[in-house]
């Protein structure tokens, strides 16, 4: 039952849309059928039909066929120039009616009347009726053989109808255009929020992949060039550099896998490889100090620090992993550093200051960057610059999530 009746109805459909288009592209030729048509229809009246229908046959021929012609040749313009065309037909109907002919191709003046109640504003319809009514008026008062009630009221009735036609016509038409403009800017909107989503996971990836490559290239780098320097005088101390890389290469495929996990359709293998939290600090610290860096780590090991969300104690891992990776890069020979890890139950800090020149190198930014989005996702601050007895410290703030931002 529905395949029968959903079949011709989406043919119509499709064929409706096709003359639709066809009109759109090309509308001089619906408009000369419809005039030629019309056109055709008044000079075989005024070949003698409108007498039936006259108060008068004796008007001349030559002004029924000049009536006519005025009746339906302005149809071609009926759509471009609808008030012009009615106008015009308006004036050729009060001949018409007053002359006695009462042509029938008054009729046609519905057409372009549909047309203004369909592309003009509604007060065009109030100009519409002061050109329809004088002719129905004119015709009623000289040839008055029938009430008013059949002369005038069902003709005003008619074209109150079809301008009833136009504006509901008008309507459906501004609220399919309304519901197309919608679908159209969704569709704009959810393709935005997709390259908004996009942008933000690349920039989420990049941060990670530089936090752990740069961080682990730089432990490794500090112990190879310091196993470099014990291979003459200490081969103990150079196995115990190349054993301490081979560990830390370790870390940092095992990290990569985590993040590569992440982005892998089997959510079961992220949920097995957790993201590193404020536990594993200590290590993270040891590996600097096999490179080479003195750290000093102090810490109120408060509870309501180890009560932060996963991300939270990620942001301040990898701001930690950050600053200590820029100390072992930027700080030179002789540089140490300290991690100082607070909490409230307010905010949680972390500061990490070195006696070192860190300042970064111009258009080498990327990982401050990347610690100031990383507080920003937390309501956090973080802050970098000198320290007034010499060296460079960051400090990183991030709020709990019951208390105020």
């Amino acid at each position: 039952m529905t395949t029968e009746t959903t079949g011709p109805s989406r043919y119509a459909q499709r064929l409706l849309a096709r003359v639709r288009a066809f009109d759109a592209r090309r509308p001089w030729v619906w408009d000369t059928a419809v005039t030629a048509t019309w056109t055709v229809a008044v000079l075989v009246d005024a070949a003698g039909g409108w007498r039936t229908t006259a108060r008068d046959p004796s008007v001349p021929v030559w002004l029924v066929v000049t009536l006519s012609l005025a009746l339906a040749v302005p149809l071609y313009w009926r759509r471009r120039h609808p008030m012009a065309v009615l106008a015009v037909m308006a004036g050729a109907t009060l001949v018409s009616d007053g002359s006695g002919a009462f042509l029938q191709a008054a009729y046609l003046q519905m057409l372009p009347l549909f047309h203004i109640a369909l592309s003009r504003p509604p007060r065009a319809l109030l100009w519409s009726l002061a050109l329809i009514l004088p002719p129905l008026v004119t015709g009623a008062v000289r040839f008055p053989t029938e009430s008013w009630d059949q002369r005038v009221v069902p003709t005003l009735w008619a074209y109150a109808l079809v301008a009833l036609l136009g504006i509901a016509v008008r309507s459906r038409k501004d609220y399919t255009a309304g519901l197309v403009d919608r679908a159209r800017r969704l569709e704009i909107e959810r393709d935005q929020e997709v390259r908004l989503a996009a942008a933000a996971e690349r920039t989420r990836i990049a941060r990670e992949m530089h936090d752990i490559i740069g961080h682990n290239l730089s432990v490794i780098t500090g112990l190879a060039d310091g196993g470099r320097y014990a291979a003459a005088k200490s081969p103990e101390r150079a196995a115990q550099a190349l054993g301490a890389i081979g560990t830390t290469s370790r870390e940092a495929l095992a990290e990569l896998r985590r993040l590569l996990g992440v982005l892998r359709d089997d959510e079961q293998e992220a949920v097995r490889d957790p993201q590193p939290t404020l536990a594993d600090l200590d290590t993270l610290i040891t590996g600097v100090r096999k490179a080479g860096l003195p750290v000093r780590f102090e810490t109120d090991d408060a509870p309501t620090a180890r009560q932060l969300p996963p991300g939270a104690q990620l942001t301040i891992y990898r701001v930690v992993q950050e600053a200590l990776t820029n100390t072992l890069k930027h700080a030179g020979a002789g540089a140490a550093a300290r991690v100082v890890l607070t909490s409230t139950r307010e905010e949680v800090r972390a500061e990490i200051m070195n006696t070192g020149e860190v300042a970064p190198a111009p258009g080498q930014g990327q990982g401050l960057t990347g610690m100031r989005e990383r507080a920003a996702l937390y309501d956090g601050t973080l802050e970098c610059g000198p320290l007034p007895t010499g060296g460079w410290a960051v400090r990183l703030r991030l709020p709990r999530e019951d208390s105020p931002s």
